[in-house]
């Protein structure tokens, strides 16, 4: 079954021969996080960011009905301009390929893909977690529970910052997935480089931390990993700022009865209107440079 599903793009099944690094990437940042262009544009940058530190890019999606292990430059295009493709999630994943649909994936379905494709690393902007008033609407992400889970580790710009990051901490905490600061103590937050949040453990390097990676799997500790790279200092927001345009977002979502895995896209599309583009731009960014460290904590991997 596995085998019909699965389908590896050139590159990708060449670097799996040559047992060569290799980097997953979400699809739901082309399809629903960001506008077109620049999706695509940044879709192709962190793609040849990953190639320039040594490392295989792997975009995941569903085409078809086919889980695709990498994305050719039309498939991209598809994705960025479609305005018919869902966003996966675990639960979607069964009827997507059994219906021959289309579907870009989340962070929990990316790191359900990338297991099956037997990919340690993968590359977001940032995860999903215990959404604000999670107590009354039980809004949290899947891709927390996946992070309980499965063997993957994600190299994120820490939790976005329209959720409750404490209690998206406090969830991962009794879950037993290290929260791992990658040269910082404080977990960033998106768009800022600090929280008042501290992260569990700090690495320096990218040798450090898949030393930590590789150890913790060896241990039979099942569940990922989260690699909390901040934002570049020259590209980050302003924390009372930002917090004041989300604190706005959120009014207006709940105003308008937004719920479930529209919220996300929603916030996101405000927060960018309230900043006049500005979050668009530091969403780019540090999309960018996560490839970058995550591209090399591959590399380390494999030594």
């Amino acid at each position: 079954m596995l085998e019909n599903v699965l389908e590896y793009a050139p590159e990708v099944l060449e670097a799996r021969k040559r047992n060569l690094p290799i980097v997953a990437l979400e699809s739901t940042i082309i399809s629903h996080g960001m506008p077109y262009p620049q999706n695509v544009e940044t879709a192709k940058e962190v793609e040849s960011i990953i190639r320039k530190n040594g490392a295989v890019p792997a975009t995941i999606a569903i085409l078809n009905g086919k889980i695709k292990i990498g994305l050719s430059e039309d498939e991209l295009e598809f994705l960025a301009k479609s305005k018919d493709v869902a966003k996966a999630s675990r639960r979607d994943l069964p009827y997507l390929v059994s219906n021959r649909k289309n579907g870009a994936t989340t962070v929990a379905a990316t790191m359900i893909c990338a297991s099956l494709a037997g990919i340690e690393v993968f590359v977001t902007g940032g995860i999903g977690g215990v959404h604000r008033e999670a107590e009354t609407t039980m809004d949290i992400s899947a891709d927390l529970q996946e992070l309980a889970q499965t063997n993957v580790t994600v190299v994120c710009a820490g939790a976005k910052s329209i959720l409750d990051i404490g209690l998206t901490l406090e969830y991962l905490e009794t879950f037993g997935v290290p929260v791992v600061g990658y040269q910082t103590d404080r977990l960033p937050a998106f768009y800022t480089r600090t929280s008042p949040y501290s992260v569990n453990f700090r690495v320096d390097d990218p040798d450090q931390a898949a030393q930590l990676i590789r150890t913790k799997w060896e241990l039979g500790l099942d569940g990922g990993i989260v690699i909390a790279n901040p934002i570049p200092e020259r590209d980050a927001l302003d924390e009372t700022f930002i917090n004041e345009v989300i604190e706005a977002a959120l009014s207006e979502a709940k105003e308008n009865n937004v719920a479930g895995k529209d919220v996300t896209p929603f916030l996101l599309g405000k927060v960018k209107e309230l900043t006049k583009g500005s979050s668009l731009i530091a969403n780019i960014a540090l999309v960018k440079h996560n490839a970058d460290i995550g591209s090399r904590i591959a590399v380390s991997l494999l030594k």
